[in-house]
């Protein structure tokens, strides 16, 4: 819905009132999510009001929300793919600390394999940095011991937070696609 071209500037939608709150849920809801983020990240969404369900014949079992859906325009600066591998990755486990979400054996594999067909695709022999010669491994335990990344929460963390976040692991060569 968010991702067609071209864009529509508005949209007026009915959905399920637990995923209209999830649209808008914030850092720290139970409800806040890998949609919330995804969502909040391409379009502002507005609450506009509750739906009862004696409003429908039969009624059914759930509550409904109207929702407002504003495109940003222009869209984030951001490549989504890798975006929303970091995102997906990240809450996974979203009540894990970032170290530990990111120290598990599938993630380091899936990390290291990245950051070799980066480098791979990218080679830059004049222009080597510290990071160039080290793991996954090493990086994230840097980019994590870093204090506004120590014991983070992916739960906690805003749209701001993850953009910072991606910016750190790219700036290193950690790519999340």
């Amino acid at each position: 819905l968010l991702s067609p071209r071209p864009m529509f500037r508005c949209s007026v939608m009915m959905f399920q009132e637990e995923f209209a709150l999830r649209l808008t849920a914030r850092p720290g809801e139970a409800l806040y999510c890998r949609l919330s983020v995804n969502t909040q990240l391409l379009a502002k969404v507005d609450q506009l009001m509750k739906v009862g369900r004696n409003n429908f014949r039969p009624p059914p079992k759930v509550e409904s929300r109207v929702v407002r859906i504003e495109l940003r325009n222009p869209p984030p600066p951001v490549d989504f793919i890798e975006w929303d591998g970091m995102i997906r990755l990240l809450f996974n486990r979203k009540n894990k600390t970032l170290r530990s979400v990111l120290m598990t054996k599938s993630t380091l594999k899936m990390l290291d394999e990245n950051i070799r067909t980066h480098r791979a695709l990218n080679e830059r022999k004049d222009d080597m940095c510290d990071d160039e010669n080290k793991d996954a491994r090493q990086i994230i335990e840097q980019v994590v011991a870093m204090e506004q990344w120590k014991d983070k929460r992916a739960s906690k963390l805003d749209l701001d937070d993850f953009l910072s976040l991606l910016a750190e692991f790219n700036k290193r060569g950690v790519h999340f696609a």
